[in-house]
């Protein structure tokens, strides 16, 4: 994904694709962390943070995407990468396919 405008589009078009599934809830305005994040049951699965899409995946997948350099660690501010969250560096029909992915992996727990 190239460029902050970029993402932002990608993440309002996101927004407007899963606001219609059962569910989910899309960004309704506030501050503070999820504040702007996609969820399933209450449970965030997408997140727009400084201007980068970042997704809830499985500790094994967010590895394999960190090691193909498609993604970045995500720390949440906190220093430590957070193992199941992975900040999206790829195009945005394979980030379509991961936030997707991280619906059917929040959506089961």
């Amino acid at each position: 994904m190239s460029g902050t405008a970029s993402q932002e589009a990608l993440f309002e078009s996101l927004c407007d694709e899963y606001a219609g599934v059962s569910g989910v809830t899309v960004p309704a305005g506030g501050s503070g962390f999820g504040s702007n994040a996609i969820k399933i049951n209450k449970s965030i699965f997408a997140m727009l943070v400084n201007d980068r899409l970042v997704v809830k995946l499985p500790a094994a997948r967010v590895a394999e995407l960190l090691a193909a350099r498609d993604g970045v660690p995500f720390d949440a501010g906190k220093g430590k990468p957070m193992k199941e969250w992975v900040g999206l560096t790829v195009d945005d029909a394979t980030a379509r396919r991961l936030v997707a992915e991280a619906l059917a992996f929040a959506g089961r727990r």
